[in-house]
């Protein structure tokens, strides 16, 4: 189950790369995550919650603008596997799977942005525009990982 949550996060930092961490970090701050004693128990301050909240806005809004980068190209394709593995650590870490969540997440930020691109791309033919798919696709990489943060404590008892 760690694994697979790890992997699904990696697929959100796929679709936005720090939306991931961000909402890692608040899942740490609000108790749900314990990273406390670890390499990413940073990851729990408000610091880290205060400046990954602001880059995953900021990419939210960055996203829409006409001169932004493919996801697909070096810089941004190794931040997602960064940001993926990094939150797939994070959410093994307290079942002592850090490792296991890592290479998740890697992997999982390799499938988001290949699949998000893909997805995207039929998405803004559909409409004409892609306007509208990078939206859905925000609204799709929140409510993911929203959901694998709400899942995290339940996978305790697995």
């Amino acid at each position: 189950m760690v694994s697979l949550l790890a992997l699904f996060i990696g697929g959100v930092a796929g679709l936005r790369a720090m939306m991931a961490p961000a909402l890692i970090t608040w899942a740490a701050a609000l108790g749900w995550l314990d990273l406390s004693g670890s390499w990413l128990s940073f990851l729990g301050s408000n610091w880290a919650v205060l400046i990954l909240t602001i880059l995953a806005v900021l990419e939210l809004v960055t996203d829409q603008l006409p001169n932004t980068p493919s996801r697909k190209v070096p810089q941004q394709f190794i931040t997602r596997l960064i940001t993926g593995g990094v939150a797939g650590a994070a959410i093994g870490i307290p079942y002592e799977l850090w490792l296991a969540g890592l290479v998740s997440g890697v992997l999982g930020a390799i499938a988001g942005t290949y699949g998000g691109a893909w997805a995207r791309a039929k998405l803004a033919d559909h409409f004409g525009n892609d306007q509208p798919a990078a939206f859905i696709e925000d609204g799709v990489a929140f409510a993911v990982a929203f959901i694998i943060i709400l899942s995290i404590p339940a996978a305790a008892t697995i």
